[in-house]
């Protein structure tokens, strides 16, 4: 019980147990609690730390004044809540814009977030409505620009339809997977709003 006093747990003490001698002079304990390094000890690299026992580091401790040596407007600026806000950070945008994120090719329908950083012009309709990734892609499956209106995209999926379609072509089934894709995207646009 009493080898727990005299040596604290390190968790709430901060004890570094190895085999560095105290700095006090004349100390024969071991160096286990960090201290800063003497003034003017700067060199290349970090500060090399003083180490102490728990005895100096208790007395260091009691001496040590962070404000010593500063005038009063020093000290009342180093005490202000805003201390440190007043420098300027480095921006975070480049050219103007943020770069786009590493996930920015992630499947997106709604184009909410991955449209923002896509390196070509978005095209729009001139009617106004929006057109969603999803709705771009099906635009390109079926081969229709993105001002072409539900007439345009009834007429053109019958055209693939009957185009890709293995009944027209003799039943060669080649074309199967390009079909599905052609469904698939008419079906899309059928139900987007660009086309209501």
């Amino acid at each position: 019980m009493s080898d727990r006093k005299e040596r604290p747990n390190t968790r709430f003490h901060g004890r570094i147990a190895g085999d560095r001698p105290c700095a006090a002079s004349g100390c024969a304990a071991p160096g286990e609690f960090r201290a800063p390094p003497l003034e003017g000890a700067r060199g290349d690299g970090p500060p090399a730390f003083r180490w102490f026992c728990l005895d100096h580091v208790r007395a260091f401790n009691a001496g040590y004044n962070y404000f010593e040596g500063m005038t009063a407007d020093e000290i009342h600026a180093a005490q202000s809540p805003m201390a440190g806000w007043e420098r300027e950070t480095r921006a975070f945008a480049r050219a103007g814009t943020d770069p786009g994120p590493r996930w920015a090719d992630f499947a997106d329908p709604l184009d909410a977030i991955s449209a923002r950083f896509r390196r070509e012009v978005a095209p729009e309709r001139k009617d106004g409505k929006p057109l969603s990734g999803q709705d771009r892609a099906s635009l390109k499956v079926l081969g229709l620009e993105p001002d072409a209106d539900r007439h345009a995209l009834r007429r053109r999926y019958s055209e693939l339809v009957r185009r890709y379609h293995p009944d027209r072509n003799g039943g060669d089934r080649a074309h199967e997977a390009t079909l599905a894709k052609v469904i698939a995207a008419y079906q899309q646009l059928r139900q987007a709003p660009a086309f209501a």
